[in-house]
């Protein structure tokens, strides 16, 4: 096959998505990186750290750089958005971390996050703050 045909129909479905994971995956690399995994289990320091609220809030603002990142590569950061809300994360701490208001926020991943914590329709789970915007 002529390699500019190869090029212009080749299915690319699979590398496509190769692409997002990887991209992803690195997002995740440069939080680590700047806001740290935190002290391995079982050592003094995490001990110390189990009776605190850092390790939720090292996780959330870790999630919420992650998205950061991953936006402004653009990526769509649906996964991480979903993950962030069952942290207990609000429209506007989501909003203000990408740069935008809440109820932006809300506009763009609010029903698609709600679609995968509630697929029934039975109500999101408790943590996930009532905060949708009227």
């Amino acid at each position: 096959m002529d390699p500019i045909t190869l090029a212009t129909e080749a299915d690319i479905t699979a590398a496509t998505q190769a692409v997002v994971t990887a991209a992803a995956t690195e997002a995740g690399r440069i939080a680590d990186e700047i806001i740290g995994t935190g002290p391995l289990p079982g050592t003094p320091d995490w001990e110390a750290e189990q009776s605190t609220d850092l390790p939720a809030r090292r996780s959330l603002a870790w999630h919420l750089l992650s998205l950061r990142v991953q936006l402004a590569a653009g990526l769509d950061g649906l996964e991480t958005v979903v993950v962030l809300r069952v942290q207990g994360a609000t429209w506007a701490t989501i909003g203000t971390a990408v740069g935008m208001s809440r109820q932006s926020a809300h506009e763009r991943w609010g029903a698609r996050s709600t679609a995968i914590l509630d697929p029934v329709g039975d109500g999101l789970p408790e943590i996930v703050p009532n905060d949708s915007p009227a």
